[in-house]
């Protein structure tokens, strides 16, 4: 059986169901799923279970890779998560998720998102460096724009690795036309 090609989506962990960021990240899902993709989150609350609410009910396969011994207050994976990874700490984790990923989507979040944007976003300046092929990454939002101007400015980080984009619609439409 072949695999759908996925899409890993970074959010924060505590984003609010009532909230414009809950709803954004619903229809990331959605649209996602609607585009055949399959879609990786790390599996909880939050930014992670509205994407895979969304896709899960347009259809789409959901993929939640948690870390129970790294999060162990947590509960297991939300309801809608079709296939359960459990990674054995955060690295095993961010690994995971970027191995069975075709493309990546950073959505507004905080130090772990961050974490997971900046692995996705190292593997592209190492792949470009090396004549390889990057991994189609955007980056939604104001905070992630200041965030790489700071790092090309502080530390010689290429914006140009990853793909910033002011809202979830302009990012899904660069990023799916790049898969």
């Amino acid at each position: 059986m072949t695999r759908p090609i996925a899409v890993a989506v970074f959010g924060s962990s505590q984003t609010d169901p009532e909230s414009a960021e809950w709803a954004d990240a619903e229809k990331v899902g959605r649209r996602l799923a609607l585009s055949s993709f399959a879609v990786i989150t790390g599996g909880y609350g939050g930014t992670m279970e509205a994407v895979s609410k969304g896709a899960n009910e347009a259809g789409g396969h959901v993929i939640g890779i948690t870390a129970p011994t790294l999060f162990p207050g947590r509960p297991s994976a939300n309801p809608f998560v079709d296939e359960l990874i459990e990674a054995e700490g955060l690295a095993d984790r961010i690994g995971r998720m970027m191995d069975r990923a075709a493309g990546t989507l950073a959505l507004p979040g905080s130090i772990g998102t961050a974490a997971e944007l900046l692995v996705a976003w190292n593997i592209n300046n190492i792949m470009s460096r090396n004549g390889g092929s990057s991994i189609p990454t955007a980056a939604i939002g104001q905070g992630w724009a200041s965030v790489a101007t700071t790092l090309s400015e502080e530390i010689m980080a290429v914006p140009s690795d990853i793909h910033l984009a002011p809202d979830a619609d302009v990012g899904l439409d660069w990023l799916i036309a790049q898969l």
